[in-house]
């Protein structure tokens, strides 16, 4: 066996190198210590919360990844406040945030599809655009005819009959604007009682003016949209029966109407012949003052122009005259 070999020397360090190693080592102690003090501040932190929010609850509500609840209140009233207080803080309207700068809030259950400004197939009629007072007056006519269309439900002993044929599906749009109860199937069947008369009709049929025809206590109308054009007014139809009343009332009956509209025909006659008469003279004083004027126009007035001087026998002197539009000759005697 050969005998072990004699441990070597530890090599020698310069006193330099001796001064960096003792650096390092105070080095390392100093990150040491740091680490220890904190996993020790970590560990008591934890243990304290897990005591003070475990602290009557048992174990299980001490646990770190368990949700806790806030305290419970001590009665039912104070629960009652609590939630009450918790729902208006959910209510209430967010700070505005001061770092967003100015801005405006809008809410948005008031606003309107204004189809981001671009024209639709509904704002144009032909090759004309719709303007907005248009737009609203056919928004307004659509409400005006659901609210004339909505019907009530029938029943047998409440619901009103038709004063026909006493059947119980009646025009509700006459009932509710003329006060008439009426079926569309009679309404076609006696057009002399329940037709519609324009305002015009209404004037010239049956001489009534404007002011008993806006009268609707007088005469109920009901409105449609004009059938010429949609930016014209509206027309008044009026139910005939009510219309022959009021001018029946006026006029005394039937005949004292057609006294009376034989009466207007005859003055409006009288009128076409005076006005006719009286363009006729007028015609007829212009006329003549035509004519005398071109008859002045055509007399002719003779300008003479010396042409000759001629002496006669007796020894006088004479000057010929001659006038160059028509060619007749004078002589005059010279003094």
């Amino acid at each position: 066996m050969s005998a072990p070999a004699p441990p070597t020397a530890a090599p020698s360090l310069t006193p330099s190198q001796a001064r960096l190693a003792a650096l390092n080592r105070l080095k390392a102690k100093n990150k040491l210590a740091q680490s220890t003090n904190t996993n020790a501040q970590a560990s008591s932190s934890s243990s304290a919360s897990r005591n003070g929010n475990g602290k009557g609850n048992g174990t299980q509500n001490g646990h770190p990844y368990v949700h806790k609840a806030g305290a419970v209140p001590s009665t039912s009233r104070n629960m009652v406040q609590a939630q009450q207080q918790s729902k208006e803080e959910n209510q209430a309207p967010l700070r505005r945030d001061p770092g967003l700068g100015k801005y405006f809030e809008y809410d948005l259950s008031k606003l309107h599809n204004s189809r981001g400004g671009f024209l639709t197939e509904e704002d144009k009629e032909g090759d004309r655009i719709k303007s907005v007072i248009e737009l609203a007056r056919e928004k307004a006519r659509e409400k005006q005819m659901i609210r004339e269309g909505e019907e009530p439900s029938i029943r047998i002993d409440q619901s009103p009959r038709c004063a026909e044929c006493n059947t119980l599906e009646i025009n509700n749009q006459f009932l509710k604007v003329f006060d008439v109860k009426v079926c569309k199937t009679c309404e076609k069947k006696f057009p002399e009682k329940y037709s519609l008369l324009t305002k015009t009709e209404c004037k010239e049929d049956y001489l009534l003016t404007d002011p008993e025809l806006k009268d609707e206590d007088l005469l109920p109308h009901l409105l449609r949209p004009n059938p010429h054009a949609s930016t014209y007014s509206n027309m008044m139809l009026f139910l005939r029966i009510q219309v022959e009343k009021v001018a029946w009332d006026k006029w005394g009956g039937e005949e004292g109407l057609d006294k009376e509209w034989a009466r207007r025909e005859e003055f409006k006659k009288r009128k076409r012949e005076e006005k006719f008469e009286h363009g006729l003279r007028d015609l007829r004083k212009r006329t003549r003052n035509n004519l005398y004027q071109r008859k002045q126009e055509a007399e002719h007035i003779h300008a003479f122009e010396d042409v000759d001087e001629m002496i006669d026998d007796q020894g006088d002197r004479r000057v010929l005259q001659r006038c160059f539009g028509c060619g007749s000759e004078q002589e005059i005697e010279v003094l």
